[in-house]
């Protein structure tokens, strides 16, 4: 049997399916280039949301801070001395005379002494004076007695001398000697009666400079005395004692505190804010105080001038009565009403959302699950929302939380 040679088979349809292939995966390939990558999912139950809104907007300032009495009674030692008795401990009730503790002194006591000894010898020296002043008018009114009786015995004889000189009874010489001694007389009358006047005004004087030194040891002894009472150290106010740190057989020099008593029912409410909303706050603005057992009416009453630690100190004073537990020194929370904004486009604040400032937020697509990235431009804020000045409308619900784990994506699923 003989073979018949065959015509070798052409490649035309290999090289047909050959480019159809790279064509399809060329074709696949562009088209899935084209895709748009899948949105990631978010667990839209963890998610804060809310909804654009036009309205009025209070503005608010919030900070934490303490109750302080607004009157507070610090009583500070006037003398040295040793503790003797402390009679009462911290939280009771007083009145002004009620006695917290005693202290000793001898030296002060030996002072007070001295000064009442002072003021006794003053007192002795201001009799023995008066006497003395009495005995030496009366000495001179009886000496000023005497001149004015040798004058006038003098001026009777010179008249007589002038009459019997007209008879021829007495001489020129005579005459001219009884007229000298009147004269004389009445001069001496002059002087007495002169030395009287001055000892007379003198006495008023030197007794007013010694009733003056009196009055001064006296002023000494009594404030000697307060010094002594004021070792028996009392209250002063009604309130409650808050603070009596001494014990006894301590020694506690002036100026050192001894004791606090405070006015438990005439509390306010002293707040921290950060300095960076110290401008919005002016007196008189009303105030929230939340005691965690009730909230309080208040208004501001001062503001520190200077800030520490980069917060500013607020005065609220309480207008409402204060709950069950309010005590000085009490942790409370206060919110300040600063602004209200009328006619403004308002969200809830978000969770890193600032101030004038334009943030990326996630606003979710009505009708679906889907939620886009817009840029929202914020204006001023409160403590829980804050102004929308562009980039959503009335109506937008969006995202507030914490979404910067997809700061690289535009859309995300909510499931």
């Amino acid at each position: 049997m003989v073979d018949i040679p065959r015509a070798p088979k052409k490649k035309t349809r290999r090289y047909i399916l050959l480019g159809g292939a790279i064509l399809g995966v060329t074709v696949v390939t562009v088209g899935l280039a084209r895709l748009k990558p899948a949105a990631p999912s978010v667990d839209g139950g963890t998610l804060w949301r809310d909804t654009v809104r036009l309205g009025t907007m209070i503005r608010q300032v919030r900070g934490p801070g303490t109750l302080v009495p607004e009157q507070i009674r610090w009583i500070s030692a006037l003398t040295p001395g040793r503790v003797d008795r402390v009679m009462l401990l911290p939280g009771v009730q007083v009145t002004p005379q009620t006695i917290l503790l005693e202290i000793s002194n001898p030296d002060v006591q030996l002072t007070l002494l001295d000064s009442q000894r002072q003021l006794t010898q003053a007192q002795s020296d201001l009799v023995n004076l008066k006497t003395n002043l009495i005995t030496q008018r009366l000495n001179q009114e009886a000496t000023a007695s005497t001149a004015r009786a040798d004058y006038n015995e003098s001026k009777r004889q010179a008249t007589a001398g002038v009459e019997l000189a007209r008879q021829s009874l007495l001489a020129a010489n005579e005459l001219d000697r009884l007229r000298e001694r009147a004269d004389d007389m009445l001069k001496r009358y002059q002087v007495e009666q002169e030395r009287l006047k001055v000892i007379t005004d003198a006495a008023a004087g030197q007794i007013s400079v010694q009733e003056s030194q009196i009055n001064r040891l006296k002023s000494i002894v009594d404030f000697r005395e307060k010094m002594i009472e004021s070792m028996h150290i009392t209250a002063g106010a009604y309130g409650v004692l808050q603070e009596l740190p001494l014990q006894v057989g301590q020694w506690v020099t002036p100026g050192v505190t001894l004791a606090k008593v405070v006015e438990p029912g005439r509390l306010k409410a002293v707040l921290r804010i950060p300095e960076t909303q110290r401008k919005d706050v002016l007196i008189g603005q009303t105030a929230d105080i939340d005691t965690r057992n009730g909230i309080i009416k208040g208004r501001v009453v001062r503001i520190d001038p200077s800030a520490q630690n980069g917060t500013v100190g607020i005065d609220v004073s309480l207008d409402g009565a204060l709950p069950k537990g309010a005590v000085p020194d009490l942790s409370v929370d206060g919110t300040i009403e600063v602004e209200r904004l009328t006619k403004v486009l308002y969200v809830g604040r978000p969770a890193y959302g600032q101030a004038e400032s334009t943030v990326g937020l996630f606003r979710i697509l009505p009708g679906s699950n889907e939620a886009v990235r817009v840029n929202a431009k914020l204006g001023r804020s409160s403590v829980n929302t804050i102004e929308v000045l562009g980039g959503l409308k009335e109506g937008d619900v969006v995202i507030l939380s914490d979404m910067s784990a997809y700061d690289a994506v535009e859309r995300v699923v909510l499931k």
